[in-house]
């Protein structure tokens, strides 16, 4: 995660109706908007912009339209995500700035809006979550298979840092559905399903600059079971869970330790979603909340309304809270055809990342989402970050141990041939 400053950004549109067609209908009504109306406040003194540029994209069509600030414009009326690009400069320092709100509603009556928008400052201070690989393998018949999915994380920094307490958890709502749910948290605290912490005293776990750890599901070689899949026995960490039921139960690795399992909603076991729904995040808890105080004070019990075609429902959930102020980096998963919205603020992550295209996609399989180079410096690699996923990330990706034990990329058996950083920069001799 990087550091930011907040600022404040109020946009005021003008709409005046224009038909673009004789059939007037809702979503062919073109808004002449205005922009005239945006006021902007710096938590910086004396902060001067150099450009200020919005992005519309709707919803529906993907259809960006981008204009700049003090313009008019025609917008189709429809559901937008927004998104402000500022630079400014202070002083002797150049700022880049960002911004964003999702699943805005244009339509018969003015829209207004208020958006926080955040200095973007590329140098890591912490650990950052280089690849998730959730979407799993196929068995040479095309099932799916299960317990192959992982999570690399990485030291982006020039200083060893130490995984003891690091924490992994999985967003309880998805990007595809969308709820007023109350009372209403997101803005400032993250509604999780899953939390596994790093063991250790503190100085137990060491990360070398430029060096990544892995955790995964099953800490095994799963070739012996899935011909399609690689080996995860050397993994340094494993997720484990005991079972309740009798008839679905997990493995413990002999040879990959476990990591301290805080709270998960299933009864059975843990996978990631392998569509890639969720959202995931790295957290660090204060050393003054243990696991007992994490479990009673961080309950998060709430409410929501469930319209559907035979009515309204009222509906319940529960999950735990993490607040945002604990979260060292966040990565948004979606599907571009269903996302509704970005589960994490702005402020965590200004976009989204996949590995499927459409609903239930078949191609996702054998497919990760992997963290751009940014450099090479003397060997070792730094990797991109922005706090925006879309910029950050490739997307839909040859995972980097199936590259590294050239195993499987499809059903078929096809193996890997390549090795990359970052499923598209080639590394030349590696592993040779």
């Amino acid at each position: 995660m990087t550091l930011r400053t907040s600022f404040f950004a109020t946009l005021f549109f003008g709409a005046a109706l224009v038909s673009c067609s004789d059939n007037n209908t809702e979503f062919s009504i073109v808004r002449n908007i205005s922009t005239s109306g945006i006021t902007i406040k710096a938590d910086i003194d004396n902060i001067e912009y150099d450009s200020l540029t919005l992005i519309f994209t709707n919803i529906s069509t993907n259809e960006k339209t981008v204009v700049d600030y003090n313009s008019q414009f025609d917008l189709l009326a429809g559901i937008y995500d927004v998104e402000v690009n500022a630079s400014a400069k202070r002083n002797t320092l150049v700022y880049s700035l960002y911004g964003k709100a999702t699943s805005i509603t244009i339509s018969d009556s003015k829209p207004e809006l208020s958006i926080n928008i955040y200095v973007i400052n590329a140098t890591s201070t912490d650990f950052i979550i280089e690849e998730i690989f959730f979407t799993g393998t196929l068995y040479p018949n095309n099932s799916q298979y299960v317990g192959d999915n992982y999570i690399k994380i990485y030291n982006n920094t020039d200083q060893t840092l130490y995984a003891d307490g690091l924490g992994i958890v999985e967003s309880k709502f998805t990007s595809s559905n969308k709820f007023n749910y109350t009372p209403d948290i997101r803005q400032d605290t993250m509604a999780v399903q899953a939390l596994y912490v790093v063991p250790g005293s503190g100085t137990d776990h060491p990360v070398e600059p430029g060096e990544s750890f892995l955790i995964c599901d099953i800490g095994i070689d799963h070739k012996a079971t899935n011909p399609n899949s690689f080996d995860l026995s050397a993994a340094d960490f494993e997720w484990y869970d005991k079972s309740t039921s009798a008839s679905n139960t997990d493995i413990d690795s002999e040879s990959v330790p476990n990591l301290d399992k805080w709270y998960c909603y299933s009864l059975s076991i843990f996978s990631l979603h392998n569509q890639g729904l969720k959202s995931y995040a790295l957290v660090r808890i204060p050393n003054t909340i243990a696991k007992e105080k994490y479990l009673v004070d961080y309950k998060y019990d709430y409410e929501y309304i469930n319209s559907t075609n035979v009515g309204e429902f009222q509906m319940t959930g529960e999950a735990y809270k993490i607040p945002n102020s604990w979260i060292i980096d966040g990565v948004n998963c979606s599907i571009e055809t269903v996302r509704l919205w970005d589960i994490l603020p702005t402020s965590i992550d200004a976009g989204w990342t996949y590995c499927g295209t459409v609903n239930h996609d078949k191609t996702r399989y054998f497919k990760s989402v992997r963290r751009k180079v940014l450099s090479v410096d003397n060997g070792r690699v730094v990797l991109q970050d922005t706090n925006n996923s879309t910029n950050d990330f490739n997307a839909k990706c040859t995972p980097s141990l199936i590259e590294e034990q050239h195993s499987a990329t499809n059903a078929d058996g096809d193996a890997a041939t390549d090795i990359t950083y970052d499923g598209v920069t080639k590394v030349d001799n590696k592993g040779e």
